[in-house]
């Protein structure tokens, strides 16, 4: 079974204004969301480590992309 990221919830909860509760189905959201940006993130470096010529993926390429994948992210 998958881990989730380190401190999310608590992350989340400290970057809320005020106290919230949050239930199971917002949870499950938070999750999924984030799988989906990492998997994303994950893309987009590997395409970059390919037109590279390189067989694996760096921080170099994962910082080429990122700003792109965060504006996509956004909307």
């Amino acid at each position: 079974m998958l881990n989730k990221a380190p401190k999310l919830k608590s992350t989340i909860r400290a970057k809320a204004k005020g106290h919230i509760n949050m239930g199971p189905a917002s949870e499950a959201m938070i999750e999924l969301l984030t799988l989906l940006f990492l998997n994303s993130l994950a893309e987009e470096a590997k395409a970059k480590a390919f037109e590279e010529r390189s067989a694996t993926i760096r921080g170099h390429h994962v910082r080429a992309v990122s700003k792109k994948v965060l504006k996509k992210a956004r909307g």
